[in-house]
């Protein structure tokens, strides 16, 4: 197995390697203090979350030094493609890991003591001494590295000097015992991380090993990691799909819940695309493969987030400049505690040092530390499994804080592609408009000939054969179908070929005013019916924008449409439009709201919304959005779900409040204890309990994320 790997982002050597046993941002600060002070180091990036560490350095620089000084600090290193594809791949039971063996052996140390102390009493404190050795050898050896490389006020030297010092004033039992229950809350740490971690590699999970590749006329399974772009793979019924890719064969119905959360399925046919990790239906479909293993829509998805728990929240870096201070000061406080009374006043320096033993246990940051990530961690990962990506916590401590949203118009709060809402006949059926109509749009790829023909299709209508069908740039369309010479195209140029009646005036005049596209059939040059189409709102685009209104957030809408539509959609919606805008119109808007006291989010799906989306406190890009608006935002709506906006702020808020509620629990707990432990109240397993209970709870608090109510 080789000790990293190499990867071609810039021309700088990068080293890549997984880094196992990290359980708290504490565990992650040690290691990239300690790797940054290794010569010829440009750039550390060190993910608790992923367990990685990434290493931009100079060519000289050894990677077994890497490897070595990770090693040194108690953490496995290791290439992280070799180790999921080896065969110890699958991660070991909790009760395994390296730091669960040392607590049992300690514990069991303790528990001979405990027995062997009641049989033979002369020799207690041995045993006892014995015991608290087992846990304190590893221990003290991972606290002298971590001082050599860096990081001498960790938890581990914290721990061994506690442990030190209350042997030597005559409390072995204790020293023992609290040993144990450190080693112990270092097993509930790992075990809460692990829950996390978890989270993220179950969207990895959902893509299936293998694929049936179609090859050289014969069926074979292959692994999914090995597909190629272009390659055809066979999808049978309630298989997972392997890889993102587009039907050329069959019709099914596939279940998008993973990707889109979509409860219900979706029909795919010929042309259509499905993505990875999605679970076929009732029929077998063939579908030809658009996207490698490493760039699928799982695997984008996955990459996203991790890459966004690597960036910290303002409120995760103030803790940790506040940490590097604490943990010192705490020092400071233990020792004048432990030496100030017995110095100044002549108290009894076994009952002050061992006060101040207690409070250097509780000194420890661990759980004020990891109170942000844990929580933005859970928070990044649910949000992922329901289609709310978020790059990181400090969009979503902006998130939190939108006071108004400003959305474009099309393929955001509508459909994107218009439909048929009106029909109306002049002395024939509303049947036989259609009819007609499809004739002369039937070889036409323009979105309006395609509404024309979807229309026409729901109600059964059908196309007849058309001869001599021309377009007419900018005008219409015109052919004949039978005997029947007709033409169908825009109010003005049917106006230029007949006279309308009062009655056909006001209906087209009551249709455009509704911002409807209108269509004219003429028939041997009489008018035979009109056609409405418009892009409609999205189904929850009302529900959407109410939920943000009840959220206390007010809503825009930013188009380059014409103000007649614009008008007529935000109308439905109850919001304010600003139609007939370009890119620099809709950016110079949001510089507005934002110099009006408001924080802006902006939501849009196209290239023309990249400024505005670049411009905005926060960027969401909707859905299919094309690729300059997903690299301008912030976040991406994945289903594109006008409700999922407001939900993604509603998550982001009780990321905020979860955040609060642990630093309450992190510097309160520690409060208690501190006073209680000068009091004489409370000693040193109190104290270690109170460090090891703080950091669970909060991890455990954090971890209610995971399932947030969203609905």
């Amino acid at each position: 197995m080789s000790d990293a790997t190499t990867l071609e982002r810039t021309e700088i050597p990068a080293t890549r390697l997984r880094v196992s046993g990290m359980d708290c941002a504490s565990c992650a600060a040690k290691v990239e203090t300690a790797v940054r002070r290794l010569p010829g180091i440009e750039r550390v990036e060190v993910s608790v979350a992923t367990e990685t560490l990434t290493v931009m350095h100079g060519p000289a620089t050894s990677v077994g030094t890497i490897v070595a000084t990770v090693r040194g600090l108690g953490y496995g290193a290791e290439d992280p493609d070799a180790a999921a594809t080896g065969a110890d791949a699958p991660d070991k039971p909790w009760w395994q890991a390296p730091k669960a063996l040392l607590a049992f052996a300690c514990g069991a140390a303790v528990a001979s003591a405990y027995v062997l102390g009641l049989a033979v009493p002369v020799t207690e404190r041995w045993f006892f001494l014995a015991a608290m050795l087992v846990g304190l050898v590893p221990v003290a050896r991972r606290a002298l590295s971590a001082a050599r490389h860096g990081t001498p006020f960790s938890i581990e030297m914290l721990m061994t000097v506690a442990a030190v010092g209350a042997t030597l004033i005559g409390a072995t039992e204790e020293a023992a015992t609290v040993m144990f229950l450190f080693l112990v809350g270092e097993v509930l740490e790992g075990v809460a991380a692990g829950r996390a971690r978890a989270s993220i590699r179950g969207l990895t999970g959902l893509v299936p090993d293998t694929a049936l590749l179609e090859r050289d006329g014969a069926t074979e399974r292959v692994t999914a990691a090995s597909l190629r772009i272009g390659g055809t793979v066979l999808v049978r019924p309630g298989d997972r799909i392997p890889a993102d890719g587009t039907v050329i064969d069959g019709e099914s119905t596939v279940d998008e819940a993973t990707v889109t959360g979509e409860s219900v399925p979706r029909p795919k046919a010929v042309g259509d695309a499905v993505f990875a990790g999605t679970v076929n239906g009732d029929g077998a479909i063939r579908v030809r493969v658009t996207a490698a293993a490493r760039d699928n829509t799982i695997a984008r998805v996955v990459r996203l987030v991790e890459e966004a728990q690597e960036a910290k929240a303002p409120t995760e870096r103030l803790i940790d400049r506040f940490a590097k201070a604490y943990t010192p000061a705490v020092v400071a406080v233990a020792a004048l505690v432990a030496l100030a009374p017995p110095l100044v006043a002549g108290a009894a320096w076994s009952e002050w040092v061992y006060k101040g033993l207690a409070i250097l246990l509780i000194g420890c940051p661990c759980a004020l530390v990891i109170s942000t990530p844990a929580a933005i961690a859970a928070a990044l990962s649910a949000g992922a499994r329901r289609g709310l990506l978020v790059k990181g916590g400090a969009v979503l401590e902006r998130l939190a804080a939108v006071t108004k949203v400003a959305f474009d118009k099309t393929g955001t709060l509508t459909e994107g592609k218009p439909v048929v809402t009106d029909v109306v006949a002049f002395g024939r059926t509303g049947r036989d408009v259609l009819s007609l109509a499809g004739a002369l749009e039937g070889g036409s790829s323009h979105p309006l000939a395609k509404a024309v023909l979807a229309k026409a299709a729901e109600v059964g209508a059908p196309v007849p054969p058309a001869s001599g069908t021309r377009a007419l740039g900018g005008k219409g369309v015109e052919g004949k179908v039978g005997r029947l010479d007709l033409f169908l195209g825009s109010p003005r140029e049917a106006a230029a070929r007949c006279t309308f009646t009062p009655e056909q005036e006001a209906r087209v005049s009551a249709l455009q005013g509704e911002g409807k596209t209108l269509s004219v059939l003429l028939s041997n040059g009489a008018v035979a019916g009109l056609l409405a189409m418009r892009d409609e709102p999205r189904a929850d685009a009302k529900e959407g924008v109410d939920r943000l209104a009840s959220a206390g957030i007010g809503a825009v809408m930013l188009t380059g449409d014409n103000a007649r539509t614009a008008r007529a959609v935000a109308g439905a919606l109850g919001i304010e439009a600003r139609a007939e805008l370009l890119p620099e119109d809709k950016q110079r808007i949001v510089r507005e709201l934002r110099a009006g006291g408001l924080v802006v989010a902006k939501v849009g799906d196209g290239i023309n919304d990249a400024p505005a989306l670049a411009a905005a406190d926060v960027g969401i890009a909707m859905g299919g959005a094309a690729d300059a608006a997903l690299e301008a935002a912030d976040a991406a709506v994945l289903h594109g779900r006008v409700a999922d906006v407001a939900r993604m702020v509603e998550l982001a808020r009780r990321t905020l409040a979860n955040i609060r509620a642990n630093i309450a629990i992190a510097l309160g707990l520690k409060a208690v204890f501190l006073v209680t432990t000068v009091l004489g109240v409370t000693g040193l397993w109190p104290a270690i309990l109170a460090d090891t209970g703080a950091t669970v709870l909060v991890t455990a608090n954090a971890l209610r994320l995971l399932n947030p109510s969203l609905d």
